[in-house]
């Protein structure tokens, strides 16, 4: 039986050791890649990416020749959700090849409007500072060291840009992939953002909730794991019968 791989992009100032935990508990017949954005991690030297359509061209070279000949899927957590799906879009037009599933998390559907969305990337220095820290995932310490800051801060704004940057809602195309959505209890998302999903694809959508907000992920790892391994697992069942 083939490995399927699945590509794995992260969310705003996340690096590919993000899913360093997921890594080690997904099943030996996916080949699990983390990819590595610009500015971070392995690339620290790499120029920050211009916007939304610089980084799906850099993501794109990575993956288009990885997904040539061998099933494939995409795992991304909310920018990394956004990434995917216009990953995704790329590879449709220029190579006529689609994923095999699509697992979105913490992000609401692509087509839904987020105008009452908060734009971290316009907020003044201390104010984005003090919602970073209510949004969690990066430790109060942190804020503590200067010099980490001036390293950090410009990566993650830069990132919330490419974010908050709103798709082309107008010239959205239904997907028919299969997906499926991971999603917090107390992440601030509102309902038709959540169940938006059901629309975006005319595939099966299944919705999993779980206990926490927009990092729900790192305390939920092993369920997501689980599901993903799952589904997966099907996937594969089907290719061979």
């Amino acid at each position: 039986m083939s490995k399927i791989k699945l590509f794995a992009l992260p969310y705003a100032g996340g690096s590919a050791n993000i899913y360093h935990g997921l890594k080690s508990l997904i099943h030996d017949d996916i080949e699990f890649i983390p990819i590595e954005l610009a500015g971070r991690g392995r690339r620290i030297g790499d120029d920050l990416y211009s916007g939304l359509a610089d980084a799906v061209d850099d993501i794109y070279k990575i993956v288009a020749p990885q997904v040539q000949s061998a099933p494939f899927a995409f795992f991304g957590h909310s920018m990394g959700s956004l990434l995917i799906h216009e990953l995704t879009v790329r590879l449709k037009d220029k190579m006529s090849i689609t994923p095999s599933h699509l697992f979105f998390s913490g992000r609401g559907a692509i087509q839904v409007n987020r105008l009452d969305q908060k734009k971290y990337h316009k907020m003044d220095e201390k104010q984005f500072k003090d919602e970073i820290l209510l949004l969690g995932g990066t430790p109060p310490e942190f804020f503590e060291h200067p010099e980490l800051l001036e390293l950090f801060l410009p990566l993650l704004k830069n990132d919330f840009r490419i974010a908050e940057t709103s798709p082309d809602i107008a010239g959205f195309k239904q997907s028919d992939i299969d997906i499926t959505v991971f999603t917090g209890k107390e992440d601030d998302l509102n309902e038709e953002q959540v169940l938006g999903w059901k629309e975006y694809t005319s595939g099966s959508c299944i919705i999993h909730e779980y206990n926490g907000g927009h990092f729900f992920i790192h305390h939920e790892m092993p369920a997501i794991a689980r599901v993903v391994n799952a589904t997966i697992s099907k996937l594969l069942e089907e290719k061979c019968t």
